[in-house]
């Protein structure tokens, strides 16, 4: 599997072989239930709270706030939508929620069923940069806005919105502030005390944990009624048996993905822009999103004339794994909405493909999908019915 290229890592992330070292002695050595007394579950409890330590370092998380361990960013996206209909809606009559256009289907769908049961939803349109203005947020937010949400960096783009400045008019206004830190962490420095987040959801899979392990920051003083009930897990705010080797690895991906933020940025960044300028060079080719606001390893790029599941079937038989965008909607054909929502024509809305790095690519790789990506390009066009050479 060495002649394999992988470059769709803004879907998910190739375990880093030292999270997996440390969490194998916790199947079949140190398995006990955290919550027994006895010292099969006992002898867990360090480890446990070694990678709660580093989750909060990670993020600048204060020793006050919590940090609850879900399956993934989805439940914790889910969580904090939910938790607004019981504590704002029925609780006190506040029925409004703030979010995007391109937030992720985990926030977007959620926020549709809300609509469903009584809560209204502003979808705030990204501009012709493929982001939103902290003034847009200003201007949206009502006496009913109970929450903000949204993304900190675009799953599809990997443009960075502006948190900061979104935190500080939520916090002018006394409206809770919502998060969806996925694309975000490992790639740029998150803050949360900086920005003013007030709930914060991540998933260890996208910076090289494990799958199905994720986490919720919440600040200090924010209360949200439980998705989950059936336990005092987590201090009552989310019920179930800890995933405990889970738990120990995203810990340790979130140090190694905080350790590694200068090699993302100079190398990492420095092999998507090589791939960029080369891609750039073809005719009719774009890319989007100035790369200064974009987090350094994700390119979406369109081939005018080349739909984008025939470039992906090109490049898969050449065994280079890439994406049309969001994994959670790669079955869904229609336009790109990234590209729709920032203004592209029909035909170049369907001709996206995403490009993302990891830390495990090197000069190799890029070099090898340049020439596999020309040469597709080539042979695509030729047989395009729709492209005037």
């Amino acid at each position: 599997m060495s002649n394999r290229i992988y470059l769709d890592n803004n879907a998910t992330t190739k375990v880093d072989p030292r999270v997996l070292e440390l969490m194998q002695p916790y199947f079949c050595e140190h398995y006990g239930n955290p919550n027994s007394l006895h010292k099969f579950g006992t002898e867990t409890h360090p480890m446990i709270t070694d990678a709660l330590e580093k989750l909060y370092a990670g993020i600048n998380a204060h020793d006050e706030d919590d940090i609850i361990i879900t399956s993934c960013a989805t439940e914790s996206n889910n969580w904090v939508l939910k938790a607004i209909y019981f504590d704002a809606f029925l609780k006190k009559g506040k029925n409004h929620i703030v979010t995007t256009e391109v937030e992720h289907p985990a926030v977007r769908a959620t926020c549709e069923f809300l609509e469903s049961v009584g809560m209204e939803v502003t979808y705030l349109p990204i501009n012709a940069h493929g982001t939103i203005t902290a003034d847009q947020v200003k201007e949206a937010i009502t006496d009913q806005t109970a929450l903000v949400s949204v993304m900190w960096a675009n799953n599809e783009t990997g443009l960075i919105f502006p948190i900061a400045q979104i935190g500080q008019i939520c916090k002018e206004r006394g409206v809770l502030f919502h998060s969806d830190g996925v694309q975000a962490i490992g790639k740029i420095p998150v803050d949360v005390q900086l920005t003013q987040v007030d709930l914060l959801s991540f998933s260890a899979h996208k910076f090289h944990g494990p799958k199905g392990i994720g986490g919720l920051y919440i600040r200090s003083g924010v209360e949200l009624t439980p998705l989950f009930h059936g336990g005092e897990h987590m201090r009552g705010r989310r019920s179930g048996t800890l995933n405990v080797p889970y738990i120990i690895g995203m810990g340790e991906a979130m140090r190694l993905a905080v350790e590694n933020l200068a090699y993302e940025k100079e190398v990492v960044g420095g092999l998507r822009d090589r791939l960029e300028d080369a891609l750039l060079e073809i005719k009719d080719v774009f890319v989007i999103g100035d790369r200064v606001h974009r987090v350094p390893n994700t390119t979406l790029v369109s081939v005018r004339g080349i739909e984008g599941e025939a470039m992906l079937w090109d490049l898969n038989r050449a065994n280079i794994a890439a994406s049309t965008g969001s994994a959670c909607a790669s079955e869904d054909l229609k336009a790109n909405p990234v590209m729709v929502a920032i203004g592209a024509d029909v035909e170049l809305a369907h001709t996206a493909i995403r490009l993302s790095l990891s830390r495990f690519n090197t000069v190799a790789e890029i070099e090898r999908t340049i020439e596999v990506f020309k040469k597709a390009v080539k042979r695509l066009r030729n047989i395009s019915s729709s492209y005037s050479h």
